[in-house]
């Protein structure tokens, strides 16, 4: 395998059975860093987001799978078949992590749960992503992003009460979870540093978005009030004659007198209805329908030089075409372009900065199935096995490396 011994987890070794979303970017960021993640999918389909998005008929280069699983190796095995799950439990033998994010109960009737694989391989940590948790009265649902907004109270909490309630469109449940694993497997490893034994860790899309709530939460909690930092009087989202901006007035001792000065308006901390900050948010439907009035009669660039005059923290609304190809980004290196294996693809890199030479692309996300005889190879098993396997329809895919 194409890794460095210098990658933080190079000589790590992931059976990743996850899909979609939360499971794939925890274990892309494991292979970023230099695990070497074995992803198990089903034979003529794989994982769900190789065709989830109408884009590709074949499911290899959807840029939605291409963007959660380079640096993985996929092997296709058809786990209905005894045969299969002796596969696994070989490939177990040696790994250290096993991932999945299947509902609740999927992998133990799988014969793959903790008990099981731990009797295999005391050091085997696996890691569990689910919707709701393992146990309780959401386990048996479905894990969703959506979902995941609607019951953790986040798509209830709005900026503007009176605007109707939407779905965030970004799927930020399943990337805080995915994170939330990562974090867990890491710990998992280094505990195992100490006691020489793996255990189960396991997060939820429902958690991790309680959990990104928690000083909303305490608030609740300890005080029984809501705190809305979007809701906030001196904070909004204005369109301009080109475009939008977005406003935070914070920080500063009286900042509705700063933007005053920076929309060319009088005082209006100096009237009573705007003099405190709670008489802000008696009157804010009228403060910022002023706003609006000011900010709509110049382009954007004026109102942000204004704004910035007076040490406002200020942004234009972007497209994502728009921050993709942002100075800061192209400073940051935050896309990146990889050699695929029909063509060059760009894709999101990491957000992490390390002065050493952590991160490395090593491999493309992988066709399906691709990696399989080698994968058995590098576990022992003989060409003759591994054509056995083919030849039942267990193993599907090509013979590569030194079994061909």
């Amino acid at each position: 395998m194409n890794t460095t011994d210098t990658q933080p987890l190079s000589g790590v070794k992931v059976i990743d059975f996850t899909q979609v979303m939360l499971g794939p970017c925890c274990t892309q960021v494991l292979a970023d860093y230099g695990a070497d993640v074995i992803k198990i999918e089903r034979p003529g389909a794989g994982d769900l987001s190789r065709t989830s998005i109408a884009d590709d008929p074949d499911g290899m280069n959807n840029p939605v799978f291409r963007s959660l699983n380079r640096n993985k190796r996929s092997i296709a095995l058809d786990l209905r078949k005894d045969e299969a799950k002796e596969v696994i439990y070989d490939l177990v033998r040696n790994a250290d992590v096993v991932v999945n994010n299947f509902r609740a109960g999927v992998m133990e009737r799988m014969g793959f749960g903790y008990d099981k694989l731990s009797e295999i391989n005391p050091r085997i940590i696996c890691a569990f992503g689910s919707g709701f948790g393992p146990s309780g009265p959401l386990s048996h649902k479905g894990g969703q992003d959506i979902l995941a907004q609607a019951l953790s109270g986040v798509m209830a909490r709005r900026a503007d009460a009176s605007t109707p309630m939407t779905i965030y469109p970004t799927a930020l449940a399943d990337y805080s979870a995915g994170m939330h694993l990562v974090q867990a497997i890491l710990l998992a490893l280094l505990q195992r540093g100490k006691t020489g034994r793996g255990q189960a860790v396991s997060v939820s899309l429902f958690e991790s978005m309680l959990a990104m709530q928690m000083q909303e939460a305490a608030m609740w909690l300890q005080r029984k009030k809501e705190l809305n930092w979007g809701a906030f009087p001196l904070t909004g989202a204005f369109e301009t004659t080109d475009g939008a901006l977005v406003m935070v007035g914070a920080f500063k001792v009286n900042p509705l007198k700063d933007i005053s000065a920076a929309l060319g308006m009088p005082d209006l901390s100096q009237e009573e209805r705007f003099s405190t900050f709670a008489r802000q948010m008696e009157n804010k439907a009228e403060l910022h329908r002023m706003f609006r009035e000011k900010f709509s009669s110049g382009t954007t660039e004026h109102w942000l030089a204004k704004l910035e005059e007076q040490d406002i923290l200020c942004s234009p609304v972007l497209s994502l075409a728009d921050a993709l190809d942002h100075g800061q980004t192209a400073e940051n290196g935050s896309v990146i372009e990889i050699e695929g294996a029909r063509a060059p693809m760009q894709l999101m890199g990491t957000p992490l900065t390390m002065s050493g030479d952590a991160f490395q692309v090593r491999r493309a996300p992988p066709d399906l199935g691709a990696d399989g005889a080698d994968v058995l190879r590098e576990a022992g098993y003989s060409p003759e096995k591994i054509d056995a396997l083919l030849a039942a329809g267990i193993l599907t895919g090509e013979r590569r490396g030194e079994a061909a």
